[in-house]
């Protein structure tokens, strides 16, 4: 028997969910040897995405059962609502598993999924929205150029040539530094990424204004739920090994896979010397800009300045 009425009948209405979901994957086991340092690189991914999203979005993290240290920092980051919605499985039922939960469960109606390993530059959302937005039937939206099998566009590129409203472009687009810092990621040799490339070629479709490289990459990308889910499930019976799968049957519908022109996102990996890489040049542009920029320095440097301008200017 029931005593009383449940108080909650009393509530009005509920928060709504944002359209956008920023939705990441997790599996960290242990933290020696391979994942050593996977903790620390998963808080670099986290805090970057905290910091450099400007678009409103929930953020859902699905832990395929790891360590005790992973989930005690996650769920310490739902409790201080940095993470709106947080699952956790008591076994790893691998990255289909997890997409199947992530794609059928994001409330938003974009899913902006990323694997843990990903630090994110400003405006990476706000671009990738940009491109999804002009291209119809834009199936995934990586948030970096990258070069990927022309077997994974082949969509792509026969629906761009088939419309006059779009340009087409091919040619090397991207710069061999850029190309370099995602490829050796991965964990090839330097002496093969430099072959790859030389011998590579980029696509650049332009719409409405809007340029897009072709390609995509399944560690990180945008699209829409209601197109995703037509997929689902996924049935990948390997934890890892089998997500190549899901670029193929998005071509094969016909839908297009696209990247920004610059990189917005940057593949970690399981270190997180990179992103220490990038900040230490930060920390050196900061430091010389307040060297450069204290009152005597300015002065000093500017007087410097006068004195050559007048005397090129007099002789």
């Amino acid at each position: 028997m029931r005593v009383g009425q449940n108080p909650a009948k009393s509530i009005d209405n509920v928060p709504q969910p944002h359209t956008i979901t920023v939705a990441l994957a997790v599996y960290i086991p242990f933290l020696k040897g391979y994942y050593a340092e996977s903790l620390e690189v998963l808080k670099v991914c986290l805090n970057s995405i905290w910091e450099n999203t400007s678009l409103p979005y929930d953020l859902l993290v699905f832990d395929n059962d790891s360590c005790s240290e992973v989930k005690e920092y996650l769920l310490d980051a739902h409790e201080k609502n940095l993470i709106q919605y947080l699952l956790l499985s008591d076994k790893n039922i691998g990255k289909g598993g997890a997409w199947n939960f992530i794609f059928q469960g994001a409330p938003g109606e974009i899913i902006a999924y990323t694997d843990s390993d990903v630090y994110f530059y400003p405006r990476w959302l706000n671009t990738s929205i940009e491109i999804l937005d002009a291209f119809p039937n834009a199936g995934m939206v990586t948030s970096r150029p990258m070069r990927t099998p022309e077997k994974y566009f082949s969509s792509t590129l026969e629906w761009a040539n088939e419309h006059p409203e779009v340009t087409v472009e091919s040619g090397q687009f991207l710069s061999w530094n850029i190309d370099r810092e995602h490829t050796l990621s991965l964990g090839v040799s330097e002496e093969q990424a430099r072959k790859w490339y030389d011998s590579g070629l980029d696509w650049k479709l332009t719409r409405d204004g809007v340029s897009s490289h072709l390609g995509a990459a399944h560690f990180q990308f945008i699209t829409k739920k209601s197109l995703i889910q037509q997929f689902l499930p996924l049935e990948l019976d390997r934890p890892m090994g089998q997500v190549r799968l899901f670029d193929k049957l998005i071509n094969e519908a016909g839908y297009l896979r696209l990247t920004t022109c610059e990189p917005l996102v940057k593949h970690l990996g399981n270190k997180v010397e990179s992103y220490l890489s990038d900040q230490r040049k930060s920390d050196d542009h900061s430091n010389m800009k307040r060297f450069i920029n204290n009152p005597i320095i300015k002065r000093s440097l500017l007087g410097i300045y006068n004195l050559i301008f007048r005397l090129y200017f007099k002789y």
